[in-house]
């Protein structure tokens, strides 16, 4: 195997590990520790990453590609019928919220008081932003929008109404059944947001 590629599963790897460590322990988790899980040294994680920071962003990153998130979004929104479109958006991001769940509401827990668990989170967020305003703007050109809303307006409620804490209220504290908790999430999205 050449030195690329074992220098490539060695970096996955390291993913892979930190993030069911912080999924099982919380986001916290040290940089030595996850050194520890994967057998290798802490320096070696600081030349794959530079900074726990790094390792956070490459974290999420890695969290989305695993999931294909943004090919899944992305064909989802080429679906002809604006109604259709919007569904299969919100099923494609809602579907991913439960595998990122654990991960995502330490990154919101610490959000406060560790700036690069803010920054991988807000990283995060400013990229679905992105697709979900995209998504308003395809509704807003097809006319589908209600006339109440703005583009800004709709992304805003999109992003919120389907939000990672959302969903944590309803399936975590309220012990709602993840396919009942999307349902009604995307139904009520699409009652409030189309003509």
């Amino acid at each position: 195997m050449s030195r690329k590629g074992r220098s490539a599963k060695t970096h996955e790897e390291i993913l892979d590990s930190a993030w069911d460590m912080i999924a099982e322990q919380g986001a916290d988790v040290s940089m030595l520790d996850i050194a520890k899980a994967v057998g290798i040294s802490r320096q070696a994680i600081y030349l794959h990453f530079g900074t726990r920071g790094g390792l956070l962003m490459a974290l999420v990153k890695r969290a989305d590609e695993r999931y294909r998130i943004r090919e899944d979004f992305f064909e989802a929104l080429d679906t002809r019928s604006p109604a259709e479109r919007l569904d299969a958006c919100l099923r494609v991001w809602l579907t991913f919220v439960p595998k990122i769940l654990p991960v995502a509401k330490d990154l919101i827990r610490l959000r406060a008081t560790d700036p690069d668990a803010s920054a991988a989170w807000e990283d995060r967020m400013s990229d679905l932003r992105s697709w979900l305003r995209q998504l308003a703007e395809s509704l807003y050109s097809e006319g589908a929008l209600a006339s109440s809303w703005t583009i800004e307006e709709a992304t805003d409620y999109i992003w919120t109404a389907s939000s990672v804490q959302v969903w944590d209220l309803l399936v975590v504290e309220r012990n709602w059944k993840q396919d009942r908790a999307a349902t009604i999430l995307r139904e009520s999205i699409s009652k409030v947001l189309l003509k």
